[in-house]
């Protein structure tokens, strides 16, 4: 695409595309890099071991997984300009609930509030608005919507860490309960003029596999998606559990915290660049020769990471990191569309998001229990990497048999 035809679908688009920003960086406050830099503050206020901490966080997480199925298959239902609204409103009141919370009892329903509104719908909203809205500039729709998640990624930790210097972090997560609130208005504002579900799915649809559009049940019966699932799984499984478990990975490395966090820009702009070439790349070539493997480079990193001792080898480890995350932004979710059609894609890819959710919830408890019996990061990740491995090798012949049977 040309600078200019880039200026041109910015300027046509300009709402909607924003309205997608907006949302993704919203739900910084309910993704595990935001939550993770408070890792240390939440264990000591409830006396929390590594372990304990992340089988709570599990708990919620698995929790709001289960509440995805429903929950996401909404947006099939409503326009994003009532059910945005709806969803921010949730993640203020997340918010509220971690800042003023005194009871461990209810740390889990606050995990779980937090992970349903922010990194559940406030993600997939403005993912299944993107795949729906556009067709044939899909992957660059998604990739600069998926500008918001990487500015609150790049940002929103540093930010925060540093604050914490001289603030209270109850106060800080009061913080993001004003920005999230003053986030509605403006959503409304930028989708005033939205177009409906129901009559992109008359008007503007394209269909999956076979020329038609599957609904949820088909695409459950159907072996690609089972292929796929432990692609959708293992980024969030294993990136959710670096982040999370930031606080211990500096301290075993004898880095301090900040020197850390300050690679997350880094990490951030290399994802952003391979975001953006993977949405050029779909939109040329189509997922199903990418999808198989985009998740090399992610084996790579957690390699580089367990073998790194100083803090520029782990920046080479988050660059190859980060080469797959980026690409992981728009690849799944133009997926779906691309192989399922778009007419169902919101209770689609709710499942889908409901998987990505659940790995979420397993990543951060399975490291979290690894490391309270012994066994150190640096190990876990020669095996994360060699899972990611196994990853490519089934979505290859998953993919590969979805096309011989048409």
């Amino acid at each position: 695409m040309t600078q200019f035809n880039l200026r041109n679908f910015l300027a046509r688009n300009a709402n909607w595309l924003g309205a997608g920003v907006l949302l993704t960086f919203l739900s910084s406050f309910g993704q595990t890099f935001f939550i993770s830099v408070f890792a240390g503050e939440i264990r000591a206020e409830f006396g929390l071991s590594h372990g304990a901490w992340g089988g709570l966080y599990s708990l919620g997480t698995t929790a709001s997984a289960l509440a995805m199925i429903w929950a996401g298959g909404l947006t099939d239902i409503f326009r994003v300009r009532v059910l945005g609204p709806t969803v921010l409103a949730g993640l203020a009141l997340a918010a509220l609930a971690m800042a003023l919370n005194v009871w461990l009892i209810l740390l889990p329903v606050v995990i779980f509030l937090l992970r349903l509104f922010g990194q559940g719908m406030s993600s997939h909203l403005a993912a299944v608005a993107m795949a729906r809205w556009f067709t044939a500039t899909r992957g660059k729709a998604l990739s600069i919507a998926t500008l918001g998640y990487a500015v609150g990624e790049a940002l929103l930790p540093l930010i925060f860490v540093a604050a914490m210097a001289f603030l209270d972090w109850r106060f800080l997560w009061g913080l993001a309960v004003g920005i999230t609130l003053l986030g509605i208005p403006v959503l409304i504002r930028l989708l005033r003029e939205e177009r409906t579900p129901q009559s992109l799915s008359t008007k503007a649809s394209s269909t999956g596999m076979q020329s038609r559009h599957w609904t949820r049940r088909e695409a459950l019966l159907n072996p690609l998606f089972w292929y796929m699932t432990p692609a959708i799984l293992a980024p969030s499984a294993f990136i959710t559990a670096l982040f999370f478990h930031q606080v211990h990975l500096a301290e075993i490395k004898g880095w301090p915290h900040i020197q850390l966090v300050a690679l997350f820009p880094f990490f951030t702009g290399v994802s952003i660049l391979s975001m953006f070439a993977a949405g050029w790349a779909l939109d040329k070539w189509g997922t199903a020769r990418m999808m198989p493997y985009y998740q090399l480079p992610m084996a790579v990193g957690f390699v580089v990471l367990s073998a790194s001792t100083s803090i520029g080898g782990a920046l080479i480890g988050m660059v190859f990191l980060a080469l797959t995350a980026g690409a992981h932004n728009p690849l799944p979710s133009a997926f779906w569309a691309e192989f399922y059609g778009t007419r169902h894609i919101g209770a689609i890819k709710a499942m889908a998001a409901a998987v990505m959710v659940l790995g979420s919830a397993i990543g951060p408890g399975l490291t979290g229990v690894l490391i309270d019996l012994g066994i150190s990061l640096d190990t876990q990740f020669i095996w994360i990497a060699a899972f990611f491995v196994w990853v490519c090798v089934m979505v290859r012949i998953g993919i590969t048999r979805a096309l011989r049977s048409g």
